[in-house]
């Protein structure tokens, strides 16, 4: 796996990445809006799940929510892989990066089957099931360690 890590840091994007002094770190900047769109949309969806709100009807949340999701999903991903490609070795070295991947999977997963278990139709015509309650729950726990571990591996 180290070769393959070391044959990404040589391509020319990694290199232009990490000589760079603009594009790094806008690449950087890209990636915490992206996860800040992704987490500011999915916790305000989970808490309304959860009873927050409760004359406020669910489907607007859903609707607008998982549109902005989307993008801001797209967004983190491709910046992201980019900010991986200039420092894959450091970032496979690291068991906070690797756990974070673990529960980034796990979340998206979770995301996965909401959307396949409770489409739109049913979400709009009652209240959230026992089983949407518990996948809300996951996600907010999932997504907020995804943060702690990002966080962590910047430092450690």
């Amino acid at each position: 796996m180290q070769e393959v890590a070391l044959f990404l840091e040589q391509a020319a994007l990694a290199e232009g990445l990490r000589d760079s002094v603009w594009l790094y770190p806008l690449v950087n900047a890209g990636h915490v809006l992206g996860i800040a769109v992704v987490v500011g949309g999915i916790i305000p969806m989970d808490l309304k799940i959860l009873g927050l709100w409760p004359g406020l009807p669910l489907l607007p949340f859903w609707r607008a929510l998982r549109a902005t999701v989307a993008v801001g999903l797209v967004l983190a991903i491709v910046t992201g892989l980019l900010l991986f490609l200039a420092r894959a070795s450091d970032y496979l070295a690291s068991p906070w990066f690797l756990i974070k991947m673990a529960v980034l999977l796990l979340s998206l997963i979770n995301v996965a089957f909401v959307m396949v278990r409770h489409p739109l139709p049913e979400i709009s015509s009652r209240p959230p099931s026992l089983e949407l309650k518990v996948c809300a729950l996951i996600s907010l726990v999932g997504w907020c360690l995804v943060l702690l571990l990002g966080r962590l591996v910047g430092y450690f």
